[in-house]
């Protein structure tokens, strides 16, 4: 009886034709391609006939009903396939520079600029005034030279890129002098001591984790010797018992040797912050007054432009690794440098800058800002959902993120939501399947909304979404 019960079912499933001739199907095919189509028919008939004969769920004998359903889930799958992968996502963890959320978000002009340059053609590689062929790091290097006081720049892909090319330019082959306790781990297990082997440089441990001191470097030099490397630890840092050269100090001792010295900045600052309550942390135009050699830093940290790597320095270092041909697999596109140069005007105004560039307008909102915002938010979800949360206003915590400011904790303000009719977990798992998908964070079985990385454009979608998956 079984198999028969089973049989009939089977029976029931109507075929790929008959499934293609239903009106909702052929509006289907007027939208999206045949081939998707069927494509989808033919994968929702095996795996019902799969379920079926694996006992994983039970369909209905009834013809009209499994077409109904089928058509449904058809018409479904057809709409989803439509929609972008990468796509568009509200950032409510309150982590200012999320990696994995794409990092800094661009200011509106910069977003404006690189349309602009899409929708057709530009001077990328092509000098208007004289009518011939030119350099693409042209349009942000006069702006770089001004802001950090260097005598040359160079924008590439990333900044791990641009610690790979200078080392690759100026020591490959040779050694590259390093103190143990900044031999960093980049992010995604991509450690400096890599990126030196991949360069061609032999690396030169000196010091220990915790201290390392002037008469270690000199120690450490030998015929080999071609660069001293320190390296800004953004992520983390190490506290007590410590010691560490003064970049001066070190730049003398290059001097003397006639060895150059890099600093790999990482999140590239060019603000101080330290007005606005917040961590210090060393600017740009610091390190290049301080006489080292070779600035590299990141474009999309506390810079708060697109992902780009940047070197700035002297110009016979810079013209260098300017002809180095590794440059080509690392250069940056037309995309990124529409960005950075809208991004890096705004700081020729820094008190501007501040205000109009996202990431140092999230970092350096004040409390009332944040509270005013949260209960902002509040009311609006209140309105919409009436009795589906249990809804607070509370302190908590913002970070930085993306490695910059790792000891600051940013007072912040947020909204709790505890789901009246199912977990915290299917909250969050709704809010990351929504149109736009709504990034939060868990904390004691409640989903927390941190208003600072909420846009105001942003906190009417939220309330909406909520209305929603209830």
């Amino acid at each position: 009886m079984e198999n028969q019960a089973k049989k009939n079912i089977l029976r029931s499933i109507p075929a790929v034709d008959e499934v293609l001739n239903q009106p909702s199907i052929q509006e289907l095919i007027s939208v999206f391609p045949r081939k998707l189509v069927l494509t989808i028919i033919r994968d929702e008939l095996e795996t019902i006939r799969k379920k079926i004969l694996t006992q994983e769920t039970v369909f209905s004998p009834d013809r009209d009903t499994t077409l109904k359903i089928l058509v449904d889930q058809i018409a479904q799958k057809a709409k989803n396939s439509a929609l972008l992968h990468l796509k568009k996502v509200i950032n409510a963890t309150g982590i200012i520079i999320h990696t994995n959320l794409g990092r800094a978000p661009l200011l509106n002009r910069a977003v404006k600029n690189i349309g602009e340059i899409a929708e057709g053609y530009c001077n990328l590689e092509y000098e208007l005034e004289k009518g011939e062929r030119g350099s693409r790091y042209l349009h942000v290097e006069k702006i770089l030279k001004e802001l950090s006081g260097a005598e040359s720049a160079l924008v590439v892909n990333n900044n791990a890129a641009a610690v790979l090319v200078a080392l690759n330019t100026l020591a490959r082959g040779h050694e590259v002098v390093v103190s143990r306790g900044e031999l960093i781990e980049i992010g995604g297990s991509f450690r400096l001591p890599d990126i030196m082997r991949q360069s061609g440089c032999m690396l030169k441990e000196i010091g220990t984790t915790n201290k390392t001191k002037l008469s270690d470097y000199e120690q450490a030099i030998s015929q080999e010797t071609r660069l001293f490397l320190t390296a800004h630890t953004s992520n983390y840092r190490i506290l007590g018992f410590t010691e560490q050269v003064l970049l001066k100090d070190l730049v003398r001792l290059g001097r003397t040797f006639n060895i150059p010295v890099m600093k790999d900045l990482g999140s590239g600052n060019f603000v101080n912050l330290a007005p606005y309550g917040l961590e210090d942390e060393p600017t740009v135009m610091e390190t290049i007054s301080s006489g080292v050699d070779i600035v590299t830093f990141s474009g999309d940290k506390l810079l708060g432009g697109p992902q780009a790597g940047v070197i700035v320095g002297e110009k016979k270092y810079l013209d260098e690794i300017k002809k180095n041909p590794l440059l080509r697999a690392i250069r940056v596109d037309k995309f990124t440098l529409a960005a950075m140069e809208v991004t890096l005007r705004e700081y020729f105004d820094p008190e501007k800058a501040v205000k109009s560039i996202p990431v140092l307008e999230m970092l350096t909102a004040t409390q009332e800002e944040l509270k005013k915002k949260a209960k902002t938010l509040f009311r609006q979800i209140t309105r919409k959902t009436k009795d589906a949360y249990e809804l607070s206003v509370e302190e908590d915590f913002s970070q930085a993120g993306g490695g910059s400011l790792p000891l600051q904790a940013l007072p912040t303000w947020v909204v709790t939501i505890i789901p009246k009719f199912f977990s915290v977990a299917e909250l969050d798992k709704r809010l990351r399947k929504h149109h736009p998908p709504i990034v939060a964070r868990i904390n004691q079985e409640r989903l927390l909304i941190d208003v600072r990385t909420v846009f105001a454009h942003e906190m009417p979608i939220i309330s909406e979404a909520l209305a929603r998956v209830t």
